[in-house]
């Protein structure tokens, strides 16, 4: 009887281990501890977490990630592994998708069907086998339209947050949520399949998530999305980080000329240029399309050359630079790589043959301001002022009124060619155009440049108006004083230019200009003797121009 008790007692002992699914075993080893360090090393958080895929991939809570430079997992049998790399992350509900060198991981299964109320779970925390909670769902809701949030009848401590809870088939459908309150006799889990969807976009560096661990992350699988992500980065990361993303887009994606690219654009940046030959030269080989390469090559050597000449490297010359631009548009027939060997026959001074590209762009696809007034520059570089007019016009032809903002920087261009083709009114009419659209952002130079033209067109109360303009702009307007004091004489004021001549000798009395027109203005007044003796001051501080008047007005 004694022995059947025994017997009886020992199969009791053993219910729980026996009563456990069969999968929990095998399941087991797929969990881990996640902990995360700063900068200086110290540990920062920890957590559950388990492997979803063969390749490496994990889910975990994305609390512990928070501020964290470094992350490593402890599997079931005690070993580290480096967490190398961010797949998503959702502050919201707390989880995270990442990736680690791992080798063989023993992964979970993700349902694909959220379950029912009522059904059962079971929650799998690490290393444990023998005491595996089991409970049921007592509420399923739905996020995003398809996720599950579990209400569960498990307890759980903040040491289960981020183990997986599992169905009866061995499925993992939920990752748990640290519990709201210690002796919270409920808990809750996120859906699985939701941390699993969690994936690296184009404009993932953005979000705020993403931007608090500084653990790196994932390229996305997508290469538009990838190359969408290496240009927002190219401002948002500093050198070194933005130079090991172009590497990793590069292993990632090896037969992509575009990797090659902006390598080589790093590296000519550094004065490298050698190293971003090289680059250059395996872009254009695995490209499918290397006419694009090319033109890439052409502007790489033409920024080198006009922007950071020094030091130089041989082999990249304007020559250099026209044979790639003219090789893409051999391959592939394109205006911008017109547009491109115009812009390297600007460089190389071949005024004539970039005028001849611009003029026969200007009639086609990329017909735009900008091609006229390119072409207007090679114009006037060589000699044509009515031929740069002609076209300045063709390019506002291309702006109806009313004007907006964006034609203002043509209005401008305008305006000086007017005004150096001593058209004056002209010039006038543009200038008050550009400042109607740019009111707001006009300074003493413009009005001082629209006085200019105004003198010269004989509008000489605009002028005077415009000079005063001038003048309370700036804080030391001596200049802009003798200039007003100069039209004051010529239009016969000359009470007013003795009163301007005096501001300007106030301000700066070393300066000629005061005395050289105050002694002039007093000589056409009449007042002969004074005007002299300004002249005379005015040479002797080196004005050659009183030389003539004194000898004129000091004989009379």
């Amino acid at each position: 009887m004694k022995h059947i008790l025994l017997s009886f007692t020992l199969l009791m002992a053993f219910l729980p281990a026996m009563s456990q699914p069969a999968w929990v075993k095998k399941s087991t080893k797929a969990v881990f501890t996640l902990k995360t360090f700063d900068p200086a090393g110290t540990l920062i958080g920890s957590s559950t977490g388990f492997f979803i895929a063969e390749t490496g991939e994990a889910i975990s809570c994305y609390t512990p990630f928070r501020g964290a430079e470094r992350a490593v997992v402890i599997d079931a049998v005690g070993k580290e592994w480096p967490v190398d790399y961010i797949l998503g992350a959702n502050e919201t509900y707390d989880v995270a998708k990442f990736h680690v060198e791992v080798k063989k991981p023993q992964p979970l299964s993700v349902a694909s069907d959220k379950l029912p109320e009522t059904a059962s779970v079971w929650l799998l925390p690490y290393r444990e086998v023998n005491q595996v909670p089991q409970g049921t769902v007592k509420k399923t809701e739905t996020f995003n339209d398809q996720y599950a949030y579990y209400t569960v009848t498990i307890p759980a401590n903040e040491a289960m947050a981020g183990a997986p809870l599992i169905n009866d088939a061995g499925e993992v459908i939920g990752i748990m949520q640290a519990p709201y309150t210690p002796d919270d006799s409920l808990s809750y889990a996120v859906s699985a399949a939701f941390a699993d969807s969690l994936h690296i976009t184009g404009l993932s560096i953005n979000e705020t998530a993403l931007r608090a661990i500084h653990i790196k992350k994932a390229l996305p699988k997508d290469i538009n999305q990838a190359l969408l992500t290496l240009f927002v980065s190219s401002s948002a990361l500093d050198s070194a980080d933005y130079a090991q993303l172009v590497n990793d887009f590069i292993a990632q994606f090896p037969n992509s000329p575009d990797g090659y690219i902006y390598r080589a654009e790093l590296a000519a940046a550094a004065d490298a240029c050698q190293d971003a030959d090289k680059d250059m030269a395996k872009a254009i080989k695995v490209a499918e399309k290397p006419d694009e390469p090319h033109y890439s090559y052409s502007r790489l050597i033409m920024q080198k050359l006009v922007s950071r000449p020094e030091p130089p490297y041989e082999p990249w010359t304007m020559d250099k630079a026209l044979e790639e631009a003219r090789a893409a548009n051999a391959i592939n027939p394109q205006p911008t790589y017109r547009m491109q060997e115009a812009d390297v026959l600007f460089a190389k001074k071949d005024y004539q043959g970039a005028s001849d590209i611009y003029q026969e762009l200007s009639q086609g696809p990329l017909r735009s301001p900008d091609i006229f007034y390119e072409a207007a520059r090679c114009r006037i570089l060589l000699g044509d002022t009515v031929g740069q007019l002609a076209l300045l016009d063709s390019m506002m032809a291309l702006h109806a009124r009313p004007f907006l903002k964006e034609a203002a920087p043509y209005i401008l261009a305008r305006a000086q060619a007017r005004l150096d083709a001593n058209k004056y009114r002209d010039a006038v009419s543009d200038l008050n155009d550009y400042e109607q659209l740019m009111v707001a952002q006009v300074n003493e130079n413009f009005y001082y440049l629209r006085f200019q033209a105004e003198v010269g067109g004989r509008l000489f109360q605009q002028a005077l108006n415009d000079i005063d303009r001038a003048i309370s702009m700036n804080p030391s307007p001596e200049f802009y004083l003798a200039e007003k004091a100069s039209l004051q004489v010529r239009v016969g004021l000359y009470d007013e230019a003795v009163e301007t001549s005096q501001q300007c000798i106030s301000k700066a009395p070393t300066l000629s200009d005061g005395y050289l027109f105050l002694g002039l203005a007093q000589c056409l007044k009449g007042e002969k003797q004074e005007g002299v003796k300004n002249l005379q001051k005015a040479r002797e501080l080196g004005d050659t121009q009183a030389d003539a008047l004194i000898e004129k007005y000091g004989q009379q």
